[in-house]
């Protein structure tokens, strides 16, 4: 705990001068040194540490993993988690929690969908600008729910999306503050969300 003290300090001095914006994934040797497993009550899936004009912090993608098999894993409930060290512990900046509904077909796994989550500073401000994907898929192994939670100076910005045969219960909508984001990050978003559609073979899209 007192070499990782050590590394946030020098980071911070580093990247306060020169104000870059950086992330790397963590190992799982490094969360458990980092003692970043004590965070949540959930196994962290993935960790990343980030560094910006605000400090080093880290980012934990936690999925409560409720069946595990040699074919799959399936959670019920998943955290994501931006934490500082803060005096031997951790002061937490922002949190995210979500769980599997209760739906017809029922929902049996809500998942990160990493490879569509960054954490780059994307309106170019010194700031990371996180996004973060995840889905549900119900028992007819369908995409059922997905979320892109864009997270600018420490608020959230939703997209929420249901996708169904039937146009009664498919659903895509943007939370009220959405433009209150810059332009460059809802651009960006708006671009994912295209190549969701794309590469899933997703509708994401009202009635």
């Amino acid at each position: 705990m007192k070499n990782y003290i050590l590394f946030l300090v020098l980071s911070f001095s580093s990247f306060g001068f020169s104000q870059k914006v950086e992330s790397y994934r963590l190992t799982k040797e490094e969360i458990k040194e980092q003692e970043l497993d004590q965070v949540s009550d959930f196994p962290v899936y993935k960790a990343f540490t980030c560094a910006d004009k605000s400090g080093v912090y880290n980012l934990l993608l936690c999925e409560n993993q409720k069946t595990i098999s040699k074919k799959d894993t399936l959670n019920t409930k998943i955290q994501a988690i931006c934490t500082m060290a803060d005096h031997g512990g951790f002061l937490e900046k922002w949190r995210i929690n979500d769980l599997l509904e209760s739906t017809e077909p029922k929902e049996t796994n809500i998942w990160f969908w990493t490879k569509y989550c960054t954490t780059k500073d994307l309106d170019g401000d010194g700031y990371i600008d996180p996004v973060i994907v995840y889905g549900t898929r119900n028992e007819n192994d369908e995409i059922r729910r997905v979320k892109i939670i864009t997270v600018y100076k420490n608020k959230k910005y939703a997209i929420r999306a249901v996708e169904c045969d039937l146009d009664v219960c498919r659903s895509f909508k943007k939370d009220a503050n959405w433009n209150l984001l810059p332009q460059k990050i809802k651009t960006y978003v708006d671009h994912l969300v295209v190549k969701l559609r794309k590469e899933q073979n997703l509708l994401l899209k009202d009635g």
